[in-house]
């Protein structure tokens, strides 16, 4: 059902009314996006940034690591002050770092300034990442909170579509700094939403002391609670799937299948189209066909199955087409899982549901971003060490989920 917030000044009313409803999916896709926005708009330029930046792939890759890492950790610092200070402050202060991170990665004169930059950055985009979700639950419990995150997932879609797209005709234009500063121009305009069209989603009454003791003491709850961990692994681990993708596949079709930087764009976007449609057809079947599990273990099972294709492509060089469709299979069950997912995890934590959400913000880019870096350790990303690395994360999610509790 939806969960009207507290009136009161300055706190956000009920979400029945369509127009607030749809501004709300709006602001809160956007900055639930922030993650996928701004590590694939770079993901075409990466090739080139090593070139022009005079270091090595996998310097550049450390890049996307260091954005992933910095993303996660911080996290589990904006979550559970949320619940003691509200969502809105820490947000504001969010969309600032975002803004000056992306402005200090447009001007880096080199790998390890940019590697600083991206830090700055991500600790901006854990704030919309965490915080979007936190609301969400504020707002809504049960099957609508499943097919709120459902319609989050039209702009999360969006932000893969475009963005490579976007990076990849601007670097028709400019150089790879363009990029940053049009990332940039996002991080204002997102502040400026966030300052005149959003307001407090967690009144005073319920909001938690903001003691280390106590935080600790949540986050111990969160991680002993084994329905919830449940849900956050398979989450985590379908993510880093996706992610050994994200991260490894500029290398692997631009490079070894020779697509220039705009057909590469224009694959990377049809996947996250992907994602847009299928995380819509999961929010029309939940409730009515399926209930959230069926819909989490089905779609894990597409993403095993497709991952396992991606990686016979690699080892028996078949055709792109072949390993292109794979890869749509893998990328596009995506959104199902992490709606599904995360109304399963935060459904019982709405007490904690910044603290709730900064954990499995944790869990998934630290997995993903381990399983990024374990892809590259060989020193060169391949399609098989690419596959290999898909395969054995969408296979543990599935088996995660499958797990009988003790």
């Amino acid at each position: 059902m939806t969960i009207a917030a507290a009136r009161g000044s300055g706190v956000l009313e009920p979400v029945a009314d369509p127009p607030r409803r749809a501004r709300l999916a709006l602001i809160l896709g956007a900055l639930s996006a922030f993650g996928a926005l701004t590590i694939d708009m770079y993901l075409p330029a990466m090739p080139r940034m090593a070139d022009q930046l005079h270091t090595s792939a996998p310097l550049v890759q450390m890049t996307l690591t260091a954005f992933v890492v910095g993303l996660a950790l911080f996290q589990v610092v904006v979550g559970p002050l949320s619940d003691a200070w509200g969502r809105r402050r820490p947000l504001l202060a969010g969309m600032a770092l975002y803004l000056a991170g992306s402005l200090w990665c447009a001007l880096a004169p080199s790998v390890g300034w940019l590697i600083a930059g991206r830090i700055l950055q991500s600790l901006g985009a854990a704030a919309g990442t965490v915080l979007a979700r936190a609301i969400v639950r504020d707002l809504f419990s049960g099957t609508a909170m499943t097919r709120f995150f459902s319609t989050l997932m039209v702009v999360n879609g969006v932000a893969p579509v475009m963005a490579p797209v976007i990076g990849g005709q601007l670097l028709t234009l400019a150089t790879w700094r363009a990029v940053f500063l049009v990332l940039a121009a996002v991080g204002a305009v997102l502040l400026l939403a966030v300052v005149f069209a959003l307001p407090e989603s967690l009144p005073d009454a319920h909001r938690a002391p903001a003691h280390l003791r106590a935080t600790l003491r949540t986050f111990r709850t969160l991680a002993t609670d084994l329905q919830y961990m449940r849900y956050v692994l398979a989450a985590a681990l379908m993510f880093a799937a996706v992610f050994a993708y994200i991260s490894g596949s500029s290398f692997v079709l631009q490079d070894a299948y020779g697509l220039t930087a705009q057909q590469f764009g224009l694959v990377f976007g049809l996947n996250g189209l992907g994602i847009v449609l299928l995380g819509q057809v999961g929010g029309m079947l939940v409730g009515r066909v399926a209930d959230e599990h069926t819909l989490l273990r089905v779609s894990l099972t597409v993403a095993a199955l497709g991952s396992a294709g991606v990686l016979a492509c690699a080892v028996f060089r078949l055709p792109l087409p072949f390993l292109l469709a794979c890869l749509f299979l893998v990328v596009s069950v995506l959104g199902i899982v992490l709606a599904n997912a995360t109304s399963l995890a935060l459904g019982s934590h709405g007490s904690a549901a910044g603290a709730a959400s900064s954990l499995q913000g944790l869990l998934q880019f630290l997995v993903g971003g381990l399983a990024a870096s374990a892809m590259s350790l060989p020193g060169q990303v391949t399609a098989v060490s690419m596959g290999a690395t898909m395969l054995v994360c969408a296979t543990a999610a599935l088996a995660v989920l499958s797990a009988r509790r003790a």
